[in-house]
């Protein structure tokens, strides 16, 4: 197979989610587009205190008040170079309402893209079926669903179907990428 077309770095946001919700792929995407232009990937999933961990395995979903000292943790480790990691930066977090978006982006420091794994219920609900070892439940999944605010025009997000190879997924982010305005 041929190597992709020569990404065009310089124009690459420093500082992105991949966000969704659960199963949706977001530690797979971000492994592979973190490869695909040379930046660092993050899991938002390691970053969740123990009780947050107990809860969703549990089958209990998380509050707003269980999220806001996650999401600070998530938008502290966006803030790249004084941080752990120079560079270009990635995190998988689900980031499913506005003002969760707005609290990363203000623990950030700067402008955040995100990046919104789009599925349907039936798709995603079976690769969490498939799944072994991640503490989330399938169960969980309605509220997650439920939860989810589409990112809008005013927001710095772009979107792209799931229901593709991982690598067709990556190539779209790249390209939506690549030709997002500002």
């Amino acid at each position: 197979m041929a190597s992709p077309d020569p990404v065009p770095l310089g124009t690459l946001p420093q500082r992105m989610v991949v966000m969704g919700v659960a199963g949706c792929g977001k530690t797979s995407v971000g492994v592979a587009l973190a490869a695909r232009i040379g930046a660092t990937f993050r899991d938002g999933d390691d970053l969740h205190p123990a009780a947050n961990v107990a809860k969703m395995t549990a089958g209990q979903p998380l509050t707003d008040d269980d999220r806001w000292p996650w999401l600070a943790k998530v938008g502290q480790a966006l803030r790249g170079p004084a941080l752990e990691s120079p560079g270009r930066q990635i995190i998988g977090c689900s980031a499913l309402k506005r003002a969760y978006r707005e609290k990363i982006t203000a623990m950030a420091g700067g402008p955040v893209t995100f990046i919104l794994l789009d599925g349907s219920y039936a798709l995603i609900k079976a690769r969490m079926d498939a799944r072994t070892g991640h503490f989330m439940p399938p169960s969980l999944l309605k509220s997650q669903f439920a939860t989810l605010e589409v990112p809008g025009p005013d927001e710095n997000a772009v979107q792209v179907s799931i229901d593709q190879p991982l690598a067709g997924i990556v190539a779209d982010i790249v390209a939506l990428l690549a030709h997002k305005p500002g």
